[in-house]
């Protein structure tokens, strides 16, 4: 197999010649990477890309503190929908860990399978932002089960869609060819690129049209940005990479490096245009706000400090006891 393929539309050799995915040894003419990273052996076993899978790793404990702040801003607008998507990407690390370690071998019967649950988690993961995408519209109220099961449902299909797509492809169901491999490659590549381009067209609508400040755009933008390069990176730039870092990294890298950061500004630009309701927040730290007029004198503050202590002492039930009178303790 010569170092270089040329682009062909429907066929993966060219990608697969580039970066070792998952899927390649089961699609077109099996086309191994011209440069991969090296692997490593621990207890006997060979590990492969140690560099991607620390990555991974990293992004799994960034994703579950981004988790733990959403779920902190209690009555923030679409906390629930965003969610959903940070566990769906940390389902994709997981698997994507299991494919690209060498756990679950080439050689395994299962191994097809799990190729085509995480395509299929992908896709589904992008569609989940996408639709996460309208919960600042207001087309329903977020939070509600109309909000929360439109997304949960409808990502389910979008799942199970795309399975059956891969896993016929891989097995030869019908007019689905691993030789030919023309549905998975527009499913994978097409639709994939197409949720994020949408989701990220549908929030500068989303800024412009109901927000004074601009400042988000940036934050979504550089997530785009980021996810861009990764893949280009990774697609593109994966071989001449691998071969300056002396095989020890390679384009998974840096596209697990890029996704990560891009899945960081997704939930920053979250985070930047929603306000949480302090009124009905629950288990948030308190705030102790002091106002001073710097027109008062010690002497008239600590008076305003008196009053105010008293305020409190006599608010739930007593009397404040008026000018010139005085409250008896028997």
């Amino acid at each position: 197999m010569s170092s270089s393929t040329a682009f062909q539309f429907g066929s993966f050799n060219f990608f697969c010649n580039a970066v070792a995915l998952p899927l390649c040894p089961l699609v077109g003419d099996g086309v191994e990477p011209a440069c991969y990273s090296r692997n490593i052996e621990v207890g006997g076993a060979l590990i492969f890309e140690p560099a991607t899978l620390v990555i991974h790793f990293v992004a799994l404990v960034m994703t579950a503190i981004m988790i733990y702040h959403i779920k902190n801003k209690y009555t923030a607008v679409g906390r629930k929908e965003i969610v959903m998507f940070f566990y769906m990407y940390m389902a994709c690390i997981v698997v994507d860990f299991f494919l690209i370690s060498g756990i679950i071998p080439i050689s395994s019967s299962v191994y097809q399978y799990f190729v085509a649950l995480e395509i299929s988690m992908i896709i589904a993961t992008l569609w989940c932002l996408l639709l996460n995408g309208f919960v600042g519209f207001q087309w329903t109220e977020d939070g509600t089960p109309l909000s929360l099961w439109s997304i949960r449902l409808s990502s389910l299909v979008v799942l199970g869609l795309t399975y059956f797509v891969a896993i016929a492809t891989f097995i030869g169901i019908g007019p689905f060819k691993a030789s030919s491999p023309v549905a998975l490659f527009v499913v994978f590549f097409a639709f994939g690129a197409a949720f994020v381009l949408l989701y990220y067209l549908v929030q500068i609508v989303l800024v412009v049209n109901t927000l004074e400040d601009r400042w988000p755009l940036g934050d979504i933008t550089f997530g785009f940005f980021f996810f861009a390069v990764g893949q280009v990176m990774q697609y593109v730039f994966s071989k001449d990479m691998c071969t300056v870092a002396k095989h020890y990294i390679d384009g998974l890298f840096f596209g697990s490096v890029f996704t990560l950061l891009g899945v960081m500004m997704v939930y920053k630009y979250w985070d930047s245009i929603t306000k949480e309701d302090l009124e009905f927040s629950v288990g948030g730290l308190s705030h102790v706000w002091e106002i001073r007029d710097p027109l008062l004198g010690d002497d008239a503050m600590a008076q305003v400090a008196a009053r105010s202590q008293q305020q409190q002492q006599y608010g739930q039930g007593g009397q404040m006891p008026q000018q010139g009178q005085q409250y008896v303790k028997y």
